[in-house]
């Protein structure tokens, strides 16, 4: 059987993940794929780093131009992460005729353009499931198995670490920073969870799935964004009061040849079976309109689901004689939509007041969001809270510019003190 060398850009958690599933599953690869797959190197900082796994210290280098200039090494599997080496690295192996498999969602989000281009112009093979859903293999579905059909709406939990947070607070009634410290101490948060937490990843995935999936360029700048650090028990308390759940949602809709993209925390109902994925688990719905909803779950981080991705992006170019899916698509003639403003969109709200006990609160803000074309649905006062006067609404499906204009004549009330919280809501209707 041909070998074939490959090189490991980094061995953190999914460079050991790699390592593990091509040692264990080593005969099946084989099978599948046609070829002995043999790691020739693997880059690293310091090769005199104790590590768990015992590696050949021939294989390790802290010099990538051991891996560029080796004309036997055929695929480069990055997994540095970040920005600028890992962008430049690539871009070096494929000069150097070399395939490239990652799992950089944030390089991707942000050059996937220019490294397509080079992809093609050195015929090379550039693969990167890896980069939005760890092991779900959502890259594959929307460049293969759905191309029947026009996708309506992508709505997906995509962040392992927010989903964990919100799950501890909701199942277990945890506090924000009791559950994102169990998160870190767990190793599905890092030390700066900011990325995470603040909705910046979730962006940057749902970049690449728009782009996919609706043809065109998608600037992740353009996405509205908000994370989770404002959500709070009493949100979680009037959520199941309503009869929801609070997830970190990313949500890409298409009507009339415009892009709806937003990444924010949303009530979701609690019979929805996106409403039960739960700790660091991914899932993602996808509308067609041949083939309906079509819902793909699984871990979405972690050393394994995402090596796995990473392992199945290597068989995949050493079965493949032509340009992927991936390369194609990203040099075809683009389509280009214009993403919605903010106030564009269209939602059901969950909108919660903190005010003033005094008569003639509730008249006023009815009186106010009637005036401003927004219709309610439901009202409760002080379920979740006792030691807090508040009032909580759930509306009507209206503007984000009505809603926004309510509430700036609302907190203009002198019986109201603050809005405390605004969330969307998303019925999958």
């Amino acid at each position: 059987m041909e070998k074939v060398k490959i090189a490991i850009l980094g061995f953190g958690n999914v460079g050991t993940g790699v390592w593990k599933i091509l040692l264990e599953n080593k005969k099946e690869i084989m099978k599948r794929s046609n070829y002995d797959i043999e790691v020739a190197k693997i880059l690293v900082k310091d090769i005199n780093k104790e590590r768990d796994i015992a590696l050949p210290r021939e294989v390790l280098t802290d010099n990538i131009d051991d891996i560029i200039n080796d004309e036997s090494i055929k695929i480069v599997v990055e997994l540095i992460g970040g920005r600028g080496e890992a962008k430049e690295y690539m871009i070096r192996a494929m000069k150097a005729k070399k395939h490239i498999v990652t799992a950089n969602k944030l390089v991707i989000a942000n050059w996937g353009k220019e490294l397509f281009r080079i992809a093609k112009e050195e015929n090379a093979l550039f693969y990167y499931e890896a980069s939005v859903a760890g092991g779900i293999p959502i890259i594959r579905e929307i460049n293969e198995s759905l191309t029947a059909n026009r996708i309506q709406q992508i709505t997906g939990i995509i962040n392992g670490t927010t989903n964990y947070v919100l799950s501890k607070m909701t199942i277990d009634g945890s506090g924000f920073n009791e559950a994102l410290k169990e998160a870190q101490e767990k190793g599905y948060a890092e030390a700066d969870p900011t990325s995470d937490i603040d909705g910046y990843d979730a962006v940057y995935k749902l970049a690449i799935m728009a782009s996919l999936a609706y043809g065109t360029e998608v600037d992740h700048d353009c996405i509205y964004r908000e994370g989770i650090r404002n959500i709070s028990d009493i949100d979680i308390q009037y959520a199941k009061q309503f009869g929801y759940t609070i997830k970190l949602l990313a949500i890409a809709k298409e009507e009339n040849n415009k892009l709806e993209l937003r990444v924010h925390p949303t009530f979701i109902p609690s019979s929805h079976p996106m409403a039960n994925v739960n700790d660091a688990f991914n899932a993602i719905l996808i509308k067609g309109n041949a083939v309906g909803e079509l819902m793909l779950y699984g871990k979405g981080a972690g050393a394994l689901p995402t090596g796995s991705a990473v392992v199945g992006d290597i068989i995949s170019i050493l079965r493949n004689n032509v340009a992927p899916t991936e390369v194609k698509a990203a040099n075809a003639k683009v389509d280009f939509k214009e993403v919605k403003k903010s106030n564009d969109n269209e939602s059901e709200f969950y909108i919660r007041l903190d005010f003033k006990d005094k008569a003639g609160v509730l008249g006023d803000t009815a009186e106010i969001f009637g005036k401003n074309n927004v219709s309610i649905v439901s009202i409760t006062q002080d379920v979740a809270h006792k030691t807090h006067s508040t009032l909580a609404f759930i509306t009507h499906k209206s503007s984000e510019k009505n809603i926004n204009n309510s509430l700036k004549k609302i907190v203009e009330l002198e019986s109201v003190n603050k809005v405390e919280s605004i969330i969307r809501i998303e019925s999958f209707n």
